[in-house]
């Protein structure tokens, strides 16, 4: 395959999936600021850990995920937060409902397997 269509299809899954995680995380972010928080503790770290935790996977990771900077490491969290999701949060639940944590985790350990491509702040 042609080396600008990898990196071209490399920007493409980064967009995208660091875009559309940002639609979870966001929302998110006014729990941070709600009395009292209430939000699930899926590794028993507390409700305000697990929001952190949370905040920094769907919302601070994929945003340097979006820009390609540090983008190998920014993967971590994000797929750390998903694999929760997807085996613990929604253990109980039906595949449909763990599909999406599940199709954003295999997107971030594409991403760093393969890394950010040259339309990235990395490779700058």
């Amino acid at each position: 395959m042609n080396k600008n269509l990898t990196d071209l299809a490399l920007l493409i899954l980064r967009l995208s999936s660091g875009a559309l995680m940002l639609t979870h995380g966001i929302p998110k972010i006014n729990m941070l600021f709600a009395s009292p928080i209430k939000f699930a503790d899926p590794i028993g770290v507390g409700e305000i850990p697990s929001l952190i935790f949370a905040l920094i996977g769907e919302v601070i990771a994929p945003i340097f995920i979006i820009i390609g900077y540090k983008t190998k490491i920014a993967t971590i969290p994000s797929i750390i937060t998903m694999l929760v999701a997807g085996f613990i949060v929604h253990a109980s639940d039906p595949i449909g409902t763990k599909e999406k944590a599940l199709l954003f985790s295999a997107m971030f350990i594409a991403i760093l397997l393969a890394g950010p491509g040259k339309y990235s702040i990395d490779k700058k």
